[in-house]
């Protein structure tokens, strides 16, 4: 085994709080009707091995759920979704009116009331340990792998869940499904990656990240990650990642002035950079630098719903590799999603509004 695990479990209420720093932010929806049913946990993994062959002797992880597990007449979880959020991002972001106002309600395609949601804070993310929780770069170099292999574990061992229904992942947590699909082959019957390739990252998207990745660490203010005020780099780094998830069509609709753009950016920049951590985000994006999920695909037995936007400056169409390589899938089908008003580029990943049906296909697929 790759770690040992020693669980300490602690469920508390609700207490929502901000999403990542590089996400939106999401707003406590506490009349809703699934917020009864919304916990908080912690788990510890001791002696946490990473692929860099780092050792961390107390890993933090922190969930939340929602609902409650239902187990068939073999024991088996039935009724569980997991659901991965992306770079810079927590399960807290996904208790938004747009995602759960959307999805958990009564009736609705994943209600609470019939489903388990599990929404993990990924290594680095969140309330789960992080390089700003006091060891800086002296922090493991984790990778997608490691923060799959630590969800695992909530889902398996904190949660005592021994499958689940479905992976949903977005962004980031779209690659991580695509890594669940093929490490825990037979664990899940459906999965969703939304916004994302399942090639390793390349091209235009690997430039970018590395440029966002160099903007922090050649900057001297960086000082091997042992700064005491924010390094001036972490400016041109938040750029980067704006311009990353940008939407052109919607930018020039919602800010059609010079005044109005200057003033959207400034905004942006104001935000950001207070709620940001330098050593964070750099750990975040460097995270994927060995994300390569192709060779495998053909592991893959559960039935995929693989969704990507047509306006996506992340992961764009022309690129043809969506619809390449879902053919290696045998139960794959992709969506590309059209460029409409309601579409918001790479941010699409999380407005359900705009690709529930298709979820509610794949359920009914699954027998759900």
């Amino acid at each position: 085994m790759r770690f040992l695990l020693r669980p300490i479990v602690v469920l508390l209420s609700a207490t929502l709080i901000s999403a990542g720093p590089l996400m939106a932010q999401a707003h406590p929806i506490e009349s809703a009707p699934w917020a009864a049913t919304l916990r908080d946990g912690d788990y510890e993994i001791h002696d946490f091995h990473f692929h860099s062959g780092e050792t961390l002797s107390k890993l933090k992880l922190h969930y939340r759920t929602l609902g409650v597990p239902q187990r068939d007449p073999n024991g088996r979880v039935s009724n569980a979704i997991l659901i991965l959020h992306g770079t810079g991002g927590s399960g807290q972001q996904f208790l938004t009116p747009q995602f759960a106002g959307v999805l958990f309600g009564p009736t609705q395609v994943l209600d609470a009331t019939r489903y388990f949601v599990i929404l993990p804070d990924g290594i680095g993310h969140g309330n789960s340990s992080k390089p700003s929780d006091g060891l800086r770069a002296r922090f493991p170099h984790y990778d997608y792998e490691d923060m799959v292999a630590a969800q695992y574990a909530v889902v398996t061992q904190a949660l005592g869940v021994n499958h689940v229904l479905m992976v949903i992942g977005t962004s980031m947590g779209c690659m991580h499904a695509w890594i669940w699909g093929e490490t825990y082959s037979d664990f899940m019957d459906g999965l969703v990656p939304l916004a994302c390739q399942p090639v390793e990252i390349a091209g235009r998207n690997r430039i970018m990240r590395k440029m966002l990745m160099d903007s922090i660490t050649t900057d001297p203010e960086w000082k091997n990650g042992d700064y005491t005020n924010p390094p001036r780099g972490l400016r041109s780094a938040i750029y980067i990642a704006l311009l990353m998830g940008s939407i052109p069509l919607q930018w020039q609709k919602d800010y059609p002035t010079r005044e109005r753009a200057d003033a959207f950016l400034d905004d942006q920049l104001t935000r950001r950079i207070t709620t940001t951590d330098a050593n964070d985000l750099l750990y975040g994006f460097n995270a994927s630098r060995d994300y390569n999920p192709d060779p495998n695909l053909e592991k893959i037995q559960a039935r995929v719903l693989f969704i990507n936007s047509a306006d996506d400056q992340i992961n764009p169409p022309e690129l043809g590799v969506a619809e390449r390589e879902i053919k290696r899938v045998k139960n794959g089908k992709f969506v590309l999603l059209p460029i409409t008003d309601q579409s918001r580029g790479h941010g699409t990943h999380s407005l359900p509004a705009i690709w529930q049906q298709y979820l509610a296909e794949l359920l009914h697929s699954l027998g759900s």
